[in-house]
């Protein structure tokens, strides 16, 4: 048994059952004891890789969208240019080396944010950035960024976002509990508390019995958050996971540990859990602050901006062994049987630029 889920294992003993968004934040975000405040998560040594680890593209494209984005703005000055949840901080080295060669004069007077809760994951993050000549800071929130243009983007940042979960019992959708089983181990069941229907999708009318509904409510508070500032303040952003693009039925909270599923419930702290990202109602705050929200797969998006032929531009002068790596790499980025399809994207600008 993990540190965290004998601890957990206490806390149920003595409160009783607790929510899976209780849960999973425990896992995650434990002070002492959670998956992203005590481990080295990225890469072929952790426990998954993200798209800026495949490949320096994917961060040169994201670069571009933001530039083309903050050029399509009327280039404000003073302007933040800002990572929300920068893992490893490869996405954010990769985008500084790409506006350097695109607009040196932007570098120097730009400021860059990353957002980051993750006291461990800062210290990596500051290693990776070492010696970049830029006005790079740290923050916890949005909240603390300076009042100013903002252009922003978030891969892989709602997934870890805690959820909450109802499962259909009779005719009432019931919210799904971690609790203990007769040995004191842990098990989910339906509690007591449940949810109004009409706020789920459409087809959760036909749902059979034991059957899973998410709903995210803290994801939704920090899009608000988020799209508040770009509205009051001007900028863009670009928000990348992986989910679907209309909201239906379905437990996808998952456990990830040496790059393979596992039991949500076995290992606390030592696992990432996980949920694909409703990007529906992501949208629909974004609108409902004035601004508009585009939505399409990580494929699309990527060879929109042109990644075939940046990949050509890698490889013209490279040998057999890293055109065939290049190529590998776009097809896991934008592949529809890898990233291509199972990521989605949101673009989230002024609604007269999103229409």
């Amino acid at each position: 048994m993990t540190q965290l889920k004998e601890r957990i294992v206490g806390l149920i003993g003595a409160t009783g059952p607790i929510p899976v968004s209780e849960y999973m934040a425990l896992c995650l975000f434990d002070p002492d004891a959670g998956y992203y405040t005590t481990r080295e998560p990225f890469g072929a040594a952790g426990d998954f890789i993200t798209a800026p680890e495949v490949s320096q593209m994917f961060g040169e494209l994201v670069a571009i969208w933001l530039y083309q984005a903050w050029q399509g703005a009327g280039r404000p000055l003073p302007v933040t240019f800002a990572e929300i949840g920068p893992g490893r901080g490869t996405l954010m080295k990769d985008m500084l080396r790409t506006w350097s060669r695109l607009d040196p004069a932007l570098v120097a007077d730009a400021s860059f944010a990353m957002i980051e809760t993750s006291r461990r994951l800062v210290e990596i993050q500051k290693e990776t950035l070492a010696g970049r000549d830029a006005k790079l800071d740290w923050h916890q929130t949005i909240d603390t960024l300076p009042r100013q243009p903002l252009f922003i983007v978030g891969n892989e940042l709602f997934d870890a976002v805690p959820i909450r979960q109802f499962v259909h019992v009779g005719e009432s959708w019931r919210e799904r509990m971690v609790g203990l089983d007769d040995n004191d181990d842990l098990r989910f069941f339906a509690g007591a508390a449940s949810l109004d229907p009409t706020l789920l999708p459409e087809d959760a009318s036909d749902a059979p019995e034991g059957a899973i509904a998410e709903m995210a409510p803290a994801r939704v508070a920090l899009m608000s958050v988020i799209a508040g500032h770009i509205a009051a303040q001007g900028g863009a952003g670009l928000f990348i996971d992986y989910g679907h693009l209309r909201p239906g039925i379905g437990d996808t909270l998952q456990a990830l540990r040496r790059h393979r599923h596992e039991d949500v419930l076995a290992n606390p702290g030592e696992a990432d859990l996980t949920a694909h990202v409703d990007f529906a109602p992501l949208a629909d705050m974004a609108r409902a602050h004035g601004l508009g929200a585009q939505l399409s797969t990580q494929g699309e998006f990527l060879l929109g901006m042109g990644l075939i032929e940046r990949a050509g531009t890698l490889g013209a002068d490279a040998d057999a062994k890293t055109r065939r790596a290049i190529s590998d790499a776009v097809e896991r980025l934008a592949g529809p049987d890898a990233m291509g399809e199972l990521f989605k994207v949101m673009k989230v600008l002024p609604a007269a630029r999103a229409a």
